[in-house]
């Protein structure tokens, strides 16, 4: 384990930049997404297993209902489209009503590794949306899966669901079928039977009769078009509300339809913030020669950057980083952001070269794209990553029967 000048944009002079440690970090092993599983196969018997979330109380029969892009904050801003979910706010956390974090990046990959190996980034090793491979050199897009690297060479552990079932649960994952065979599926969310189904009713219903199926069951379910329509039109657009609606009904199918002695836990994997097109709110890298300068790689995404020097001039390039943008964005060299425990308390070998040279995690609403390398997330109205409340703070809604 390792343990862990003037300046350009339109922006004042001498300005003070933010201070590394001052960044809210996640709430590891107590309460974040990599703490949910764990907390519930303890409650279940598996061994090896510790219950972190406190405030959680032991069921026979567990499901979570992860809903992509679905923050805390954007349920309590909509209540008009999400009577039912904003009907369960008060249940989030064992009844506290608080939310819990999503760990750093607030990325899909990341979460989902997250809440499936039970682990934290700086150990499953997907530490953001795209990392340099240190054995390659080249950068990995770890949702996507490309350049091909061998899954489980890339995320040796064992996911919670592939030791639930060794111990005895019925283990079950329901969700479309696209994503039966992926290599994120296969290093996160593995263990028990996959069940593809096309339609979210059918994901609800499927997921209530997996529960029903085991004295002991855990079953995990996911719905991801709530976060592609906030990429698309942004949080801020009807199609967005939409989908939230939608979301909102499945989520009250599922509740109705719970078997005896069953929690149902709502959950996501990130919230989202837009952010505006324009220059003040967009900063594109691939225009700018002072964040260009020294840089090898520009990795992770818009809100959440890896930055790969080149050998030799990684101080430099912290320094220039901290002098652009450092009022906006929180910006860590690498062994800085590991000891403040940006991705968890421990980083495995293998993963301390996947984590930039430099990070940045955004503050404001603003976002560092890359129009000529990453046409497509340059492009995206609505964002995530970072470390702010809005992208942080995911539900964890419960209902019992």
């Amino acid at each position: 384990m390792v343990q862990p000048t003037a300046v350009t944009h339109g922006w004042p002079d001498d300005p003070v930049p933010l201070a590394p440690d001052t960044a809210p970090v996640p709430e590891y092993t107590f309460g974040s997404l990599g703490d949910v599983l764990p907390t519930l196969v303890a409650g279940q018997d598996v061994p090896g297993f510790d219950a972190r979330i406190a405030e959680l109380s032991p069921a026979d029969r567990n499901c979570v209902f992860l809903i992509d892009g679905l923050g805390w904050e954007q349920i309590k801003a909509h209540p008009d489209e999400a009577p039912f979910l904003t009907s369960l706010l008060g249940s989030s956390r064992g009844g506290t009503g608080r939310p819990i974090t999503a760990g750093f990046p607030a990325t899909t990959a990341t979460s989902l590794a997250s809440v499936g190996t039970g682990r934290y980034p700086g150990t499953h090793g997907l530490p953001g949306y795209t990392v340099r491979n240190p054995d390659t050199g080249e950068l990995m897009n770890q949702l996507r899966w490309k350049p091909w690297t061998a899954p489980h060479v890339w995320q040796p552990y064992p996911t919670v669901f592939q030791l639930a079932h060794k111990a005895g649960i019925h283990t079950a994952q329901v969700s479309s079928p696209i994503f039966e065979q992926t290599p994120l599926t296969k290093v996160a969310l593995s263990g028990g039977t996959f069940h593809g189904r096309l339609s979210g009713e059918e994901r609800m219903d499927f997921a209530a009769e997996q529960l029903a199926a085991g004295d002991r069951s855990l079953v995990y379910t996911y719905y991801s078009e709530l976060d592609g329509a906030g990429h698309r039109f942004g949080i801020d657009s009807d199609a967005w509300r939409g989908q939230l609606m939608f979301v909102d009904r499945l989520v009250q199918r599922l509740a109705e339809q719970l078997p005896p002695r069953s929690a149902l836990y709502v959950t996501a994997d990130h919230g989202m913030v837009d952010i505006p097109f324009d220059e003040q709110h967009r900063i594109d890298f691939d225009e700018d020669w002072e964040l260009r300068a020294g840089v090898a790689l520009l990795g992770g995404e818009g809100r959440a950057r890896h930055v790969y020097a080149v050998p030799g001039a990684e101080a430099d390039v912290l320094t220039c980083w901290r002098e652009v943008i450092g009022e906006q964005f929180w910006v860590a060299s690498r062994d800085e952001a590991i000891s403040l425990g940006w991705f968890g308390d421990d980083i495995d070998e293998r993963v301390y070269g996947r984590i930039g040279d430099v990070v940045a995690a955004a503050h404001d609403d603003v976002a560092i794209t890359a129009s000529v390398n990453e046409p497509h997330e340059s492009a995206m109205a609505g964002m995530h990553g970072s470390m702010t409340s809005a992208e942080q703070l995911v539900p964890l809604l419960e209902v019992r029967s």
